[in-house]
């Protein structure tokens, strides 16, 4: 089932407000719109927020940006408390106690230091046990909203707070984790990546699909940074293209086992046009570094492929 773009969803009512205190040039906000758009309107929502730069800027008693039912829950527990809401539910309805005809969806937002890291032991969990809900991952790559540290998301050479490019160190030193497969070895009913772009078709479609799929399902979603990556605030835009376009983040989804890639290139830029409009990796493009950058485009050809292998297979079977 997918609605018409044009027709229905510019007219839907947006079920996280304005009025927020998110920064200028965030990625987050309007990834959390559309996801909420991808609801039917005569669909009841409850949203469980683990903390990060969303919850904070978000909902801030006693005001709010949600429309929905909204908890607010610690660092690591989204995962866990969502899911706990969700057996409730269940219980509620064999009772008696709600209406047949009621449905509610169950949404959980993390930042990727609440997902990747902090709460992936309670996302595992719900993701196993099979509860109905799905878990959004905003990936904007550190942990923005306590002053931009390194997460298992940051990019390798990316300067930070707690790995911060000098003559050390020439930024973080290690490969940024695959949450997107690490949920998909979980035999999720639906796994997808994407991004805010292509007019927010993608990211539509996905999230609508992850929604209306029973069982567990999970997104992953880039939601650039413009105070953590350095950008004008202007070009997210720009740079979820540039992601996509250079590959450094594949838009592709997997629904059963089965991979299918959403976008390929046709002509895949170098990833140096992701990396140079970036503070973050500045350093790279000093005389002398072009090592990094070569071993950096190595990992993004790499991973590419692997996944071009991976749909090619997937579909074999």
């Amino acid at each position: 089932m997918a609605y018409n773009v044009k027709e229905v969803v510019a007219d839907k009512p947006s079920r996280f407000t304005s009025g927020h205190r998110m920064c200028a040039g965030c990625g987050a906000p309007p990834v959390a719109r559309m996801i909420l758009r991808a609801l039917k309107p005569e669909d009841h929502a409850v949203i469980a927020n683990a903390t990060g730069c969303m919850e904070v800027s978000s909902f801030i008693y006693p005001y709010t940006a949600w429309t929905d039912s909204y908890i607010h829950t610690a660092f690591e527990c989204a995962g866990a408390t969502l899911s706990g809401v969700e057996a409730a539910y269940k219980s509620m309805k064999k009772q008696g106690k709600l209406p047949d005809d009621e449905h509610t969806k169950f949404i959980a937002f993390g930042g990727d230091g609440g997902t990747y890291d902090i709460g992936i032991q309670s996302l595992s969990g719900a993701m196993e046990r099979g509860h109905d809900m799905t878990y959004v991952c905003y990936d904007n790559g550190a942990y923005m909203n306590t002053g931009i540290q390194r997460s298992s998301a940051t990019p390798k050479f990316a300067d930070t707070t707690t790995s911060p490019a000098g003559s050390v160190i020439p930024g973080k030193m290690q490969s940024r984790k695959d949450l997107t497969e690490i949920m998909e070895a979980h035999h999720l009913p639906y796994v997808a990546q994407t991004a805010a772009y292509l007019n927010f078709k993608d990211l539509y479609e996905k999230a609508e699909k992850a929604i209306y799929t029973e069982g567990p399902t999970f997104l992953n979603v880039l939601a650039p940074c413009p105070r953590g990556w350095g950008y004008p605030t202007e070009d997210l835009m720009q740079i979820n293209k540039l992601a996509v376009e250079t590959c450094y983040w594949p838009l592709y989804e997997i629904e059963n086992g089965k991979y299918k890639i959403n976008y390929k290139p046709a002509k895949k830029l170098p990833v140096e046009e992701f990396l140079k409009p970036q503070r973050r990796f500045k350093h790279l493009f000093k005389p002398g570094n072009e090592w990094m950058i070569e071993e950096f485009q190595n990992e993004v050809d790499r991973r590419w492929e692997a996944l071009l292998k991976l749909e090619e297979m997937s579909n074999k079977e």
